[in-house]
């Protein structure tokens, strides 16, 4: 009996998807459980798996269409697994009955006739068999479990063999990165899109994935549906320093990760927050929707465009787990593997473009939050200190916030708040 792979439902939030790419062509034989098609949504990528066993008769929207959810993806024939394609019938056949022949200008595996039954013993010094629909699944599914989505689909729109590219992931996994540092190359062929035109005047269209359209729409969103406004301050970071020096060994050899500056921004906005909800709300029609509970989310650069996992009931967390968590939303982010629950909510958001080297910026909110904290680079500057000149490491951080529901006089001393608990960090404990 028939059965339909449909868009399945990810998250109320997500209404449609794009075909990043098929893992069964028409005609393969399935079975239950087997992933199909790759989705990519405008906040993860997921895999649809076969609802039954057959045969895929019908793909109803080729890689890179957009597709809404519950829409018909293809179909599976319960009735005709029995019947194997062509190709893959011919090839059984040819396995079992006949000793295989190299292919030829007018030969292959799958037309070649059967010839007489190999002697025993034959089987090992018989040539390799060409590649066939069979083969070419079993190809496929090794790609997919040495390499990650994302890397997949970088390969696909750079026509990159993956079988060439090694990996840097766990137990040698290609990630994009590695697809990335192949497509750099030089020698790397030019995409299919690419135009060459009088010397060095190339030209390339690149259609934006689902992540980065939605992202440039919600940018737009936030700038032309918020009152925006950034106040600015700096931080003498040498209290977080010192503590992070004096304490990063026997922390990471406790907890297993390292010490890091965002567990203490998280706290320090925790405190803030708590002096001064209305940074820690969101306006719902003519209403402000205070929120007592402090889910954090925290940008994180990835190849398909920027995410932001959520810390959830981060005032409840040690500064231990912040870090652990952190580094695993970072890890996932980098993998591909992201959940829709990472990525849901959030009450507040921190964003650091230092660790890419931004002296200064201006965040934009993230909706339907109305307040985000931007950090940035560390740098020594000389700064006066009791009457004297010193050399200090000092950090400039943006509060942007929605001067609907904030206002300026709230947002500046919330930076000043957090200033004051950074440069003094036994002050969080008493928070």
């Amino acid at each position: 009996m028939p059965a339909n792979v449909v868009v399945p439902e990810v998250g109320e939030s997500i209404v449609d998807a794009r075909v990043a790419k098929w893992l069964k062509k028409e005609g393969d034989v399935v079975k239950v459980g087997d992933p199909l098609v790759e989705l990519e949504t405008d906040k993860i990528d997921l895999e649809v798996a076969a609802p039954q066993g057959g045969v895929l008769t019908k793909i109803a929207h080729g890689d890179g269409s957009d597709v809404k959810v519950g829409e018909v993806l293809g179909v599976i024939d319960e009735a005709a697994s029995g019947k194997a394609p062509a190709g893959q019938a011919a090839e059984s056949a040819g396995a079992k009955t006949a000793e295989p022949a190299p292919p030829g200008p007018q030969t292959s595996a799958a037309a070649s006739p059967a010839a007489p039954a190999p002697k025993a013993g034959a089987r090992e010094a018989a040539p390799a068999a060409p590649p066939g629909p069979q083969s070419e699944t079993r190809q496929s599914e090794t790609d997919r479990k040495r390499a990650t989505p994302a890397a997949r689909n970088a390969a696909q729109q750079n026509a990159v063999d993956l079988k060439l590219v090694a990996g840097s992931g766990d137990a040698g996994r290609v990630m994009r990165r590695d697809v990335e540092a192949v497509v750099s190359k030089p020698a790397t062929p030019l995409r299919e899109d690419r135009r060459q035109g009088e010397g060095d005047r190339t030209e390339e269209r690149v259609r934006m994935s689902k992540r980065r359209a939605t992202i440039a729409r919600r940018l737009v969103e936030a700038q032309s549906t918020a009152a925006m406004l950034t106040t600015f301050n700096e931080i003498d970071m040498s209290a977080v320093m010192g503590v992070r020096e004096r304490h990063k060994q026997a922390f990471k050899e406790r907890h297993g990760v390292g010490l890091g500056l965002t567990s203490f921004f998280v706290k320090a906005s925790i405190g803030a927050l708590r002096e001064f909800p209305r940074i820690n709300a969101e306006i719902q029609g003519d209403e402000m929707v205070l929120k007592h509970y402090y889910d954090i989310g925290i940008a994180v650069g990835a190849a398909e465009g920027l995410v932001v996992p959520v810390l959830r009931d981060a005032d409840r967390l040690s500064f231990a787990q912040v870090e652990q968590k952190v580094r695993g939303f970072a890890k996932a982010a980098e993998d591909g593997t992201l959940s829709l629950a990472d990525l849901r909510g959030g009450t507040f958001t921190i964003t650091n473009g230092g660790v890419f080297g931004s002296l200064m910026s201006t965040p934009i909110l993230n909706p339907p939050q109305v307040g985000i904290l931007g950090l940035h680079a560390i740098k020594d500057r000389p700064m006066a200190i009791d009457g004297q000149v010193a050399i200090r490491p000092m950090m400039y951080v943006a509060l942007t916030y929605d001067h609907r529901i904030v206002d300026g006089a709230e947002a500046v001393q919330f930076l000043v708040r957090v200033k004051q608990l950074v440069e003094d960090p036994g002050a969080m404990l008493i928070e």
